[in-house]
Protein backbone atom coordinates (compact mmCIF):
# COMPACT_ATOMS: atom_id res chain seq x y z
CA UNK A 1 0.00 0.00 0.00
CA UNK A 2 1.49 3.65 -0.60
CA UNK A 3 2.29 5.47 2.23
CA UNK A 4 0.55 8.79 2.83
CA UNK A 5 2.74 10.30 4.96
CA UNK A 6 4.50 14.15 4.72
CA UNK A 7 5.52 14.45 1.28
CA UNK A 8 3.07 11.81 -0.47
CA UNK A 9 -1.14 13.36 -0.37
CA UNK A 10 -2.90 10.89 -0.35
CA UNK A 11 -4.57 9.82 -3.61
CA UNK A 12 -8.56 10.85 -3.90
CA UNK A 13 -11.10 8.55 -5.13
CA UNK A 14 -11.35 7.64 -8.38
CA UNK A 15 -13.90 6.41 -10.84
CA UNK A 16 -13.12 2.52 -9.38
CA UNK A 17 -14.57 3.61 -6.19
CA UNK A 18 -17.47 5.63 -7.43
CA UNK A 19 -18.61 2.78 -9.44
CA UNK A 20 -18.53 0.23 -6.53
CA UNK A 21 -20.38 2.70 -4.15
CA UNK A 22 -23.28 3.11 -6.66
CA UNK A 23 -23.15 -0.19 -8.05
CA UNK A 24 -22.29 0.32 -11.34
CA UNK A 25 -19.89 -0.28 -14.13
CA UNK A 26 -16.91 2.32 -14.45
CA UNK A 27 -18.10 2.74 -17.92
CA UNK A 28 -21.13 4.26 -16.38
CA UNK A 29 -19.80 6.58 -14.29
CA UNK A 30 -17.80 7.89 -16.90
CA UNK A 31 -20.95 8.28 -19.19
CA UNK A 32 -22.31 10.58 -16.36
CA UNK A 33 -19.28 12.53 -15.13
CA UNK A 34 -18.87 13.35 -18.74
CA UNK A 35 -22.55 13.97 -19.81
CA UNK A 36 -23.66 11.77 -21.94
CA UNK A 37 -26.72 10.20 -23.00
CA UNK A 38 -28.28 6.33 -22.52
CA UNK A 39 -28.19 6.58 -18.86
CA UNK A 40 -31.49 6.36 -17.03
CA UNK A 41 -32.29 8.95 -14.05
CA UNK A 42 -32.21 6.70 -11.27
CA UNK A 43 -28.72 5.54 -12.04
CA UNK A 44 -27.33 9.15 -12.90
CA UNK A 45 -28.83 10.12 -9.90
CA UNK A 46 -27.01 7.20 -7.73
CA UNK A 47 -23.63 7.65 -9.04
CA UNK A 48 -23.91 11.67 -8.62
CA UNK A 49 -24.91 11.10 -5.45
CA UNK A 50 -21.89 8.91 -4.96
CA UNK A 51 -19.60 11.65 -6.92
CA UNK A 52 -20.39 13.72 -4.12
CA UNK A 53 -20.47 11.61 -1.21
CA UNK A 54 -16.67 10.56 -1.54
CA UNK A 55 -15.51 13.77 -3.24
CA UNK A 56 -14.74 12.19 -6.71
CA UNK A 57 -13.03 15.01 -8.84
CA UNK A 58 -12.64 13.82 -12.48
CA UNK A 59 -8.54 14.05 -13.70
CA UNK A 60 -9.07 16.36 -16.43
CA UNK A 61 -5.58 15.62 -18.27
CA UNK A 62 -6.72 11.49 -18.52
CA UNK A 63 -10.19 12.36 -19.92
CA UNK A 64 -8.24 14.19 -22.22
CA UNK A 65 -6.67 11.81 -23.46
CA UNK A 66 -9.64 9.04 -23.40
CA UNK A 67 -12.34 11.52 -25.48
CA UNK A 68 -9.98 13.97 -27.08
CA UNK A 69 -11.85 16.54 -24.94
CA UNK A 70 -11.13 18.54 -21.76
CA UNK A 71 -14.68 19.72 -21.53
CA UNK A 72 -12.91 22.87 -20.47
CA UNK A 73 -14.36 26.27 -22.39
CA UNK A 74 -12.12 29.22 -22.27
CA UNK A 75 -12.59 32.71 -22.10
CA UNK A 76 -10.60 35.67 -22.63
CA UNK A 77 -12.13 38.97 -21.13
CA UNK A 78 -11.51 42.20 -20.26
CA UNK A 79 -11.84 41.48 -16.83
CA UNK A 80 -13.97 45.10 -16.31
CA UNK A 81 -16.20 45.57 -13.67
CA UNK A 82 -18.32 47.78 -16.01
CA UNK A 83 -21.91 46.60 -15.80
CA UNK A 84 -22.04 44.92 -19.58
CA UNK A 85 -18.88 42.79 -19.50
CA UNK A 86 -19.04 41.58 -16.09
CA UNK A 87 -22.72 40.66 -16.62
CA UNK A 88 -21.76 39.02 -19.63
CA UNK A 89 -18.61 36.94 -18.39
CA UNK A 90 -21.38 35.56 -15.14
CA UNK A 91 -24.03 34.66 -18.02
CA UNK A 92 -21.08 32.88 -19.86
CA UNK A 93 -20.02 30.44 -16.97
CA UNK A 94 -23.48 29.63 -16.05
CA UNK A 95 -24.37 28.78 -19.70
CA UNK A 96 -21.04 26.70 -19.47
CA UNK A 97 -21.80 24.57 -16.05
CA UNK A 98 -24.80 23.63 -17.81
CA UNK A 99 -23.72 22.61 -20.84
CA UNK A 100 -21.43 20.16 -18.87
CA UNK A 101 -18.40 22.47 -19.27
CA UNK A 102 -15.64 23.79 -16.85
CA UNK A 103 -14.74 27.35 -16.92
CA UNK A 104 -11.15 29.14 -17.74
CA UNK A 105 -10.86 32.65 -17.95
CA UNK A 106 -7.78 34.52 -19.22
CA UNK A 107 -8.11 38.41 -18.55
CA UNK A 108 -5.75 40.91 -21.24
CA UNK A 109 -3.90 43.65 -19.53
CA UNK A 110 -3.74 46.97 -21.16
CA UNK A 111 -1.57 46.56 -24.35
CA UNK A 112 -1.38 43.41 -24.25
CA UNK A 113 -2.08 41.48 -27.43
CA UNK A 114 -5.13 39.10 -27.23
CA UNK A 115 -3.11 36.04 -28.62
CA UNK A 116 -0.83 36.08 -25.32
CA UNK A 117 -4.63 35.43 -23.48
CA UNK A 118 -5.08 32.72 -25.82
CA UNK A 119 -2.11 31.20 -25.39
CA UNK A 120 -2.49 31.36 -21.45
CA UNK A 121 -5.67 29.27 -22.12
CA UNK A 122 -4.27 26.75 -24.88
CA UNK A 123 -1.78 25.84 -22.39
CA UNK A 124 -4.38 25.16 -19.76
CA UNK A 125 -6.16 22.89 -22.03
CA UNK A 126 -9.20 23.99 -23.36
CA UNK A 127 -11.35 22.80 -26.36
CA UNK A 128 -12.91 26.53 -27.70
CA UNK A 129 -12.56 30.08 -26.44
CA UNK A 130 -15.37 32.61 -26.01
CA UNK A 131 -13.40 35.99 -27.28
CA UNK A 132 -15.56 38.54 -24.73
CA UNK A 133 -12.91 41.27 -24.89
CA UNK A 134 -14.61 44.69 -26.29
CA UNK A 135 -11.18 46.91 -26.89
CA UNK A 136 -9.24 46.77 -30.52
CA UNK A 137 -7.60 48.85 -32.57
CA UNK A 138 -9.54 49.23 -35.34
CA UNK A 139 -7.47 46.33 -37.51
CA UNK A 140 -9.48 42.95 -38.33
CA UNK A 141 -8.00 40.91 -35.44
CA UNK A 142 -6.40 37.65 -35.99
CA UNK A 143 -5.77 35.02 -33.84
CA UNK A 144 -3.53 31.32 -33.64
CA UNK A 145 -5.29 29.16 -32.28
CA UNK A 146 -6.24 25.17 -33.44
CA UNK A 147 -9.69 25.32 -30.90
CA UNK A 148 -12.99 26.91 -32.15
CA UNK A 149 -13.64 30.54 -31.08
CA UNK A 150 -16.84 32.60 -31.03
CA UNK A 151 -16.60 36.37 -30.34
CA UNK A 152 -19.02 38.29 -28.56
CA UNK A 153 -18.42 41.23 -30.97
CA UNK A 154 -16.42 41.90 -34.06
CA UNK A 155 -15.17 38.65 -36.49
CA UNK A 156 -11.89 37.53 -36.30
CA UNK A 157 -9.42 35.56 -38.48
CA UNK A 158 -8.77 32.15 -37.02
CA UNK A 159 -5.46 30.15 -38.09
CA UNK A 160 -6.08 26.68 -37.43
CA UNK A 161 -9.84 26.41 -36.25
CA UNK A 162 -13.22 27.28 -37.16
CA UNK A 163 -14.89 30.96 -35.72
CA UNK A 164 -18.39 32.50 -35.35
CA UNK A 165 -19.60 35.94 -34.42
CA UNK A 166 -22.75 36.42 -31.34
CA UNK A 167 -23.78 39.35 -30.13
CA UNK A 168 -26.53 42.08 -29.79
CA UNK A 169 -26.29 44.24 -33.25
CA UNK A 170 -24.61 47.57 -31.80
CA UNK A 171 -25.76 49.01 -34.66
CA UNK A 172 -29.65 48.12 -34.69
CA UNK A 173 -29.68 49.02 -31.37
CA UNK A 174 -28.45 53.02 -31.59
CA UNK A 175 -30.63 53.23 -34.46
CA UNK A 176 -33.56 51.82 -32.31
CA UNK A 177 -32.55 54.38 -29.93
CA UNK A 178 -32.17 57.26 -32.13
CA UNK A 179 -35.36 56.86 -34.16
CA UNK A 180 -37.49 56.98 -30.71
CA UNK A 181 -36.68 59.95 -29.72
CA UNK A 182 -36.75 61.74 -33.45
CA UNK A 183 -40.65 59.66 -33.54
CA UNK A 184 -41.23 61.93 -30.49
CA UNK A 185 -40.95 64.86 -32.75
CA UNK A 186 -37.46 66.23 -32.00
CA UNK A 187 -35.18 68.01 -34.76
CA UNK A 188 -32.46 65.93 -34.13
CA UNK A 189 -30.57 63.55 -31.51
CA UNK A 190 -27.15 64.23 -29.55
CA UNK A 191 -24.85 61.49 -28.48
CA UNK A 192 -23.14 60.90 -25.48
CA UNK A 193 -20.01 58.29 -27.41
CA UNK A 194 -18.24 55.84 -25.27
CA UNK A 195 -14.50 55.30 -25.75
CA UNK A 196 -13.27 55.18 -29.58
CA UNK A 197 -11.19 52.05 -28.85
CA UNK A 198 -14.46 49.87 -27.89
CA UNK A 199 -16.02 48.30 -31.31
CA UNK A 200 -19.42 48.70 -29.06
CA UNK A 201 -19.03 52.50 -28.78
CA UNK A 202 -18.19 52.76 -32.68
CA UNK A 203 -20.98 50.61 -33.89
CA UNK A 204 -23.52 52.70 -31.67
CA UNK A 205 -21.79 55.92 -33.13
CA UNK A 206 -22.04 54.53 -36.67
CA UNK A 207 -26.26 53.34 -35.91
CA UNK A 208 -26.76 57.08 -34.48
CA UNK A 209 -25.39 58.42 -37.60
CA UNK A 210 -27.04 56.15 -40.02
CA UNK A 211 -30.78 56.83 -38.27
CA UNK A 212 -30.06 60.81 -38.23
CA UNK A 213 -29.04 60.16 -41.67
CA UNK A 214 -31.78 57.81 -42.90
CA UNK A 215 -34.33 60.69 -41.23
CA UNK A 216 -32.93 63.91 -42.90
CA UNK A 217 -32.24 65.09 -39.52
CA UNK A 218 -28.52 67.72 -38.75
CA UNK A 219 -25.97 65.42 -37.43
CA UNK A 220 -24.90 67.06 -34.14
CA UNK A 221 -21.20 67.27 -33.06
CA UNK A 222 -20.08 64.75 -30.60
CA UNK A 223 -19.48 66.16 -27.36
CA UNK A 224 -16.63 65.00 -24.67
CA UNK A 225 -15.83 61.51 -25.42
CA UNK A 226 -16.85 59.17 -22.24
CA UNK A 227 -15.06 56.53 -20.65
CA UNK A 228 -18.39 54.41 -19.90
CA UNK A 229 -18.25 56.15 -15.83
CA UNK A 230 -21.38 58.73 -14.89
CA UNK A 231 -18.64 61.43 -14.33
CA UNK A 232 -17.76 61.77 -17.67
CA UNK A 233 -21.72 61.54 -18.60
CA UNK A 234 -21.92 64.32 -16.30
CA UNK A 235 -18.77 66.14 -17.92
CA UNK A 236 -20.95 65.84 -21.37
CA UNK A 237 -23.80 67.14 -20.04
CA UNK A 238 -22.80 70.31 -18.92
CA UNK A 239 -21.54 70.72 -21.89
CA UNK A 240 -25.08 70.08 -23.89
CA UNK A 241 -26.79 71.66 -20.83
CA UNK A 242 -24.96 75.10 -22.24
CA UNK A 243 -26.56 74.64 -25.72
CA UNK A 244 -30.52 76.26 -26.31
CA UNK A 245 -31.06 73.52 -29.31
CA UNK A 246 -30.58 69.94 -27.21
CA UNK A 247 -33.75 68.69 -27.02
CA UNK A 248 -32.97 64.89 -27.61
CA UNK A 249 -29.51 62.88 -25.92
CA UNK A 250 -28.74 59.27 -26.40
CA UNK A 251 -26.06 58.48 -24.49
CA UNK A 252 -24.01 55.00 -25.02
CA UNK A 253 -24.51 53.26 -21.62
CA UNK A 254 -26.74 54.09 -18.83
CA UNK A 255 -24.33 54.89 -16.33
CA UNK A 256 -23.33 57.86 -19.08
CA UNK A 257 -26.84 59.07 -19.12
CA UNK A 258 -27.28 59.26 -15.22
CA UNK A 259 -24.27 61.28 -15.01
CA UNK A 260 -26.54 63.44 -18.16
CA UNK A 261 -29.37 63.32 -15.77
CA UNK A 262 -27.33 64.91 -12.78
CA UNK A 263 -25.64 67.39 -15.18
CA UNK A 264 -29.48 68.84 -16.65
CA UNK A 265 -30.91 68.77 -13.13
CA UNK A 266 -28.10 71.28 -11.88
CA UNK A 267 -28.61 73.11 -15.28
CA UNK A 268 -32.29 73.82 -14.15
CA UNK A 269 -33.82 71.63 -17.31
CA UNK A 270 -36.47 69.27 -16.57
CA UNK A 271 -36.52 65.68 -18.08
CA UNK A 272 -38.05 64.76 -20.34
CA UNK A 273 -39.98 68.65 -20.21
CA UNK A 274 -36.75 70.03 -21.94
CA UNK A 275 -34.21 67.24 -22.67
CA UNK A 276 -35.03 63.39 -23.39
CA UNK A 277 -32.88 61.10 -22.61
CA UNK A 278 -32.25 57.49 -23.53
CA UNK A 279 -29.53 55.30 -22.42
CA UNK A 280 -27.96 51.98 -23.21
CA UNK A 281 -28.04 48.43 -21.31
CA UNK A 282 -31.10 48.49 -19.15
CA UNK A 283 -28.82 48.32 -15.75
CA UNK A 284 -31.05 47.47 -12.72
CA UNK A 285 -31.38 50.58 -11.20
CA UNK A 286 -32.70 52.13 -14.81
CA UNK A 287 -36.27 51.41 -13.64
CA UNK A 288 -35.94 53.49 -10.19
CA UNK A 289 -34.04 57.00 -11.35
CA UNK A 290 -36.28 60.04 -11.05
CA UNK A 291 -37.62 60.04 -13.91
CA UNK A 292 -37.09 56.32 -15.00
CA UNK A 293 -34.45 55.87 -17.56
CA UNK A 294 -35.74 54.46 -20.95
CA UNK A 295 -33.08 52.44 -22.48
CA UNK A 296 -31.96 49.90 -24.92
CA UNK A 297 -31.79 46.22 -23.24
CA UNK A 298 -29.49 43.73 -23.94
CA UNK A 299 -29.98 40.40 -23.53
CA UNK A 300 -26.74 39.37 -22.14
CA UNK A 301 -28.28 35.81 -20.68
CA UNK A 302 -29.45 34.67 -24.44
CA UNK A 303 -25.78 36.09 -25.51
CA UNK A 304 -23.98 33.63 -23.79
CA UNK A 305 -26.62 30.90 -24.31
CA UNK A 306 -26.38 30.98 -27.89
CA UNK A 307 -22.41 31.39 -27.76
CA UNK A 308 -21.95 28.39 -25.80
CA UNK A 309 -24.05 26.12 -28.07
CA UNK A 310 -22.53 27.79 -31.20
CA UNK A 311 -19.02 26.88 -29.65
CA UNK A 312 -19.74 23.21 -28.24
CA UNK A 313 -21.35 22.48 -32.30
CA UNK A 314 -18.27 23.36 -33.64
CA UNK A 315 -16.61 21.30 -30.93
CA UNK A 316 -18.50 18.49 -31.23
CA UNK A 317 -17.71 18.73 -34.83
CA UNK A 318 -20.96 19.69 -35.93
CA UNK A 319 -22.14 21.62 -39.05
CA UNK A 320 -20.42 25.13 -39.46
CA UNK A 321 -22.81 27.72 -37.71
CA UNK A 322 -23.84 31.39 -39.52
CA UNK A 323 -21.03 33.62 -39.56
CA UNK A 324 -22.47 35.75 -37.46
CA UNK A 325 -25.71 35.16 -34.99
CA UNK A 326 -27.26 38.70 -33.87
CA UNK A 327 -29.54 38.51 -30.43
CA UNK A 328 -32.30 40.98 -30.61
CA UNK A 329 -32.08 44.04 -28.42
CA UNK A 330 -35.44 46.00 -27.14
CA UNK A 331 -35.92 49.24 -26.28
CA UNK A 332 -37.61 49.55 -23.04
CA UNK A 333 -39.67 52.99 -23.19
CA UNK A 334 -39.91 54.64 -19.55
CA UNK A 335 -40.30 58.64 -18.32
CA UNK A 336 -36.92 59.87 -19.57
CA UNK A 337 -38.78 60.34 -22.93
CA UNK A 338 -41.00 62.61 -23.78
CA UNK A 339 -42.25 64.73 -27.30
CA UNK A 340 -40.91 68.00 -27.78
CA UNK A 341 -42.27 70.68 -26.28
CA UNK A 342 -43.72 73.37 -28.70
CA UNK A 343 -42.29 77.01 -28.14
CA UNK A 344 -44.29 79.15 -26.52
CA UNK A 345 -46.67 81.57 -28.50
CA UNK A 346 -44.92 85.08 -29.19
CA UNK A 347 -47.29 87.68 -26.32
CA UNK A 348 -49.76 89.50 -28.09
Amino acid sequence: MAATGPGRPRRGPGMTEVARAAGVSQKTVSRVVNGEPHVSPEVRDRVLRAVQELGYRPNNAARALLLGRYRRIGVVSLGSALYGPSTLLLALERAMHRAGYSFALAGTLEGQPVQVAVEALLEQGVDGIVLSEPIDDGAPLRLSADVPVVSLGEGVEVGQGRSAVVGADGLVAARIATEHLLSLGHRTVWHIPGPHDWWAARDRVRGWREALAAAGAPEPPLPVEGDWSPASGYAAGRQLAGLSDVTAVFAANDDMAIGALRAFAEAGLSVPGDVSVVGFDDIPAAAYLSPPLTTVRQDFTAVADRAVDVLIAMIEGGPAPAERTDIPVELTVRASSGRVREPAPPLR
